[in-house]
């Protein structure tokens, strides 16, 4: 019984060095991945910062260094990113609110189902293909702000609608019998209950979903978004430029200045991301405060 006992303890002290280990491992990576960002932003803010000024971001672009601004290309952004929350976000939860609340179980749902969680790794120049070929050249519209959200919505809407659906799904099945003991309708459980529980879920989905769609480049190459563009969008049927092709314009330029440029072009589209992230993370916060369960 003792040598039982002690073989037992030195596996269980084997365990241990062994959790330990993995967990040093994970600890070292996080810190090697959070120093490796901490360098890349002190590069981008010591090149950048030097050019942020009223000007820029009043200016449009131009050849000339001095008189190149961001204009064109942060309100082209604000077009896109707007555009495209209005249409993906509503048809997103509720297509994740009709698959698992309403849709039977049958072949043709369970088909649309596995070909929503393959379309969230499709590489998104896929995306920027179907956008040229239906948007673009079919409903004629071109390389406009409606072309360009509509291509950006097909390539967020399955991480919409999966992470939506996650959300519903992680909500007690007990809320939805209360609402029925009570006479509530099926919509009226949905609506009254079962969404605003699940809305904390689907505003993290929400803020991939956005976070990924304000950086994408390739979609709008594809559907032809111009780089040097003079005059911001003031429609949605018109040509813009966005942040993301307007850092790779002048990355790829030979005069240093223009170096400078992309970097607080890359400092302003930070902004942008982490003023929009900072929203959605209050919205899901005050909604996690409303649930008592």
């Amino acid at each position: 019984m003792n040598l039982l006992a002690v073989d037992g303890h030195d596996k269980i002290r084997y365990r241990r060095l062994k959790a330990r280990i993995f967990q040093s491992t994970c600890c070292g990576l996080v810190w090697m991945c959070v120093a490796l960002l901490a360098v890349l932003l002190f590069h981008v803010a010591s090149e950048g910062f030097a050019y942020l000024n009223l000007d820029f971001l009043t200016n449009n672009t131009s050849y000339k260094p001095e008189k190149a601004g961001i204009h064109a290309a942060l309100l082209g952004t604000l077009w896109l990113v707007v555009t495209t929350a209005v249409i993906s976000i509503p048809t997103g939860v509720a297509a994740a609110i009709y698959l698992e609340e309403f849709a039977k179980k049958n072949r043709i749902n369970t088909f649309i189902e596995v070909n929503v969680a393959n379309l969230a790794g499709v590489p998104s120049i896929v995306f920027g293909m179907l956008g040229l070929a239906i948007f673009s050249r079919l409903f004629g519209l071109k390389n406009w702000v409606i072309a360009g959200a509509l291509t950006m919505s097909l390539l967020i809407l399955p991480v919409i609608i999966t992470a939506a659906r996650e959300a519903i799904r992680a909500v007690p099945n007990s809320i939805r019998l209360a609402a029925y003991a009570i006479g509530a309708s099926k919509w009226q459980t949905v609506a009254a209950h079962v969404l605003p529980a699940a809305l904390p879920g689907i505003v993290t989905g929400v803020i991939l979903s956005m976070s990924r769609a304000i950086g994408e480049t390739a979609p709008l190459i594809t559907i032809g978004v111009p780089v040097f563009i003079l005059h911001a969008p003031g429609g949605l049927n018109e040509s813009f430029t966005a942040l993301p092709m307007q850092i790779y314009s002048w990355a790829a330029m030979p005069q240093k200045e223009f170096h400078g440029l992309a970097a607080a072009g890359i400092i302003v589209l930070l902004t942008v991301l982490l003023l929009m992230n900072a929203t959605a993370v209050f919205i899901r916060q005050r909604a996690q405060r409303k649930l008592k369960w």
